[in-house]
């Protein structure tokens, strides 16, 4: 275990990895222009449009995590950037669809070939993305995202502390 996480909390390395994480994916896609939110709506997006969708603002939000106002700001960012365009849905005037241009799908495909490489570094001492360690580890990573969490219910911890 590295220095300093030694009794660590569960919370604290969660945050700590993630921080790792974000601090790599910003200096690997730098060079192409985008940051690791950028990168996150963009990825999310190529993969949503190869599964033959084009979703709105409010999807992507949701897939991603981000809020949908932040996800507005990414957005008109990357517009303007000329990575992808924004429209009005046909069905639902008050949703905005997003869609990648020629040059953000090229972007982005170099972007995740970059971050593929990191994802190899990061699961090397787990026997690489393949491995049974990995696949382990992401299904315990999608238990916890699928946990809800709600910062004003009180646990079974804090009801015997009472």
């Amino acid at each position: 275990m590295s220095n300093g996480s030694e009794g660590a909390t569960p919370g604290f390395l969660v945050w700590r990895l993630s921080m790792k994480w974000r601090v790599a994916v910003d200096r690997a896609v730098a060079p192409l222009g985008l940051t690791h939110a950028q990168y996150s709506l963009v990825a999310s997006l190529y993969g949503m449009h190869r599964s033959g969708l084009r979703p709105s603002q409010r999807r992507l939000a949701d897939h991603t995590g981000l809020e949908a106002l932040y996800v507005s700001k990414l957005a008109r960012g990357l517009e303007s950037a000329g990575l992808l365009e924004r429209t009005r849905d046909p069905a639902d005037p008050r949703a905005v669809q997003l869609a990648l241009t020629e040059r953000g799908r090229e972007v982005t495909g170099r972007a995740i070939d970059v971050v593929q490489g990191l994802l190899g570094q990061l699961l090397a001492p787990l026997g690489g993305p393949g491995s049974p360690r990995a696949r382990e580890f992401t299904r315990e990573l999608t238990t916890l995202l699928d946990a809800p969490l709600d910062p004003f219910a009180t646990t079974d911890h804090e009801t015997e502390q009472s």
